[in-house]
């Protein structure tokens, strides 16, 4: 099985809230013999636009490939102004094109696949985020189990705080660690179900 997270953190460079609630999620994937990989859309040219290929430069294609290959996809993304960052703003954008495809009565690409949602901040904002991106979900026929969301709020994370890793990864340790192994272990269970269902209708 395999699990691919979308980071849309801004941080070109130092330590990003969000990366490190990635890492430390993924530590429970890996227990359940899950690989997974963390895409940084900050460090990847994407195009602005609603289709699956803009053109030259575009390495949007590559990483929509990636998901296609996963069983899981998260995306993970921290608060900015009550919303998600622009950066996964733009991979919903540029994810429409399935949309599409699914209204012209296409397969849809992702269906079997399993969600989740992480996020970061200091404030709320969190509940809108997760209904938005789980709305999109549904959309394009991503299944989005129920407790396959790990949200993080707090102090540690405003703007101008300046966090260790190490101070981080405790952190999420002593407070979150409960809620990771749930969400792994409801998008296991999920893509599982999913799956065999599948198998199970290809050959009736």
């Amino acid at each position: 099985m395999k699990a691919t997270i979308l980071l849309g953190t801004l941080k070109t460079s130092g330590i990003s809230n969000t990366e490190v609630l990635c890492d430390f999620f993924c530590h429970f994937l890996k227990k359940e013999n899950i690989s997974s990989s963390i895409i940084r859309l900050v460090d990847h040219t994407i195009l602005p636009g609603t289709y699956s290929d803009m053109g030259k430069g575009d390495e949007w294609p590559a990483i929509l490939q990636t998901l296609e290959d996963s069983d899981i996809i998260i995306i993970a993304t921290p608060i900015w102004w009550n919303n998600m960052s622009s950066e996964i703003q733009r991979v919903i954008e540029r994810l429409d094109e399935l949309h599409d495809e699914i209204i012209s009565g296409e397969e849809p690409r992702f269906i079997g696949k399993v969600g989740g949602i992480i996020v970061t901040g200091d404030s709320d904002g969190a509940q809108s985020i997760f209904s938005s991106i789980a709305n999109f979900f549904s959309f394009i026929g991503i299944t989005v189990p129920p407790f396959a969301a790990l949200t993080v709020l707090t102090e540690k994370h405003a703007k101008g705080k300046s966090p260790t890793r190490k101070m981080l990864t405790e952190f999420y340790e002593k407070s979150y660690k409960d809620t990771a192994e749930k969400m792994v272990e409801q998008l296991v269970i999920y893509s599982k179900f999913l799956n065999s269902d599948k198998k199970g209708k290809r050959g009736s």
